[in-house]
């Protein structure tokens, strides 16, 4: 590997190192706006969606993109791993509950496995 190729990779990786701790200060920030009341909480949604939007711009720009799977059908074969699969039985039907970390695209495929809880689909 070049020194050139070395140093695009830790680029990248410290992009998607940021992309993820954002994801997580978003979630929470998020979760601490819900708690004013909604006069107050209107400017700070705001300010939070023009946050997201920057980093999903910038990580664009360098061919990267945040996927979310909350509330899809869990797959084995997703590209995310389940923290508590081992909960739930062979033949229970899962969905994504939350993810705790999002997964990341590249142009060429999977450049971050995400994290998830998932809940059983009461029938």
């Amino acid at each position: 590997m070049t020194q050139q190729s070395e140093s695009n990779e830790q680029m990248e990786q410290s992009l998607i190192d940021i992309a993820v701790e954002s994801w997580r200060f978003s979630r929470l920030f998020g979760k601490v706006v819900s708690k004013l009341d909604a006069g107050e909480s209107g400017r700070y949604i705001n300010q939070l969606r023009y946050f997201q939007k920057k980093v999903e711009e910038n990580l664009d720009s360098n061919g990267l993109k945040l996927v979310n799977v909350e509330g899809q059908p869990y797959d084995a074969g997703m590209a995310a791993s389940a923290l508590n699969l081992g909960d739930f039985g062979p033949d229970d039907v899962l969905l994504v509950d939350q993810m705790l970390e999002p997964i990341i695209m590249g142009p060429n495929g999977l450049r971050k496995q995400g994290t998830v809880m998932l809940r059983k689909v009461e029938a």
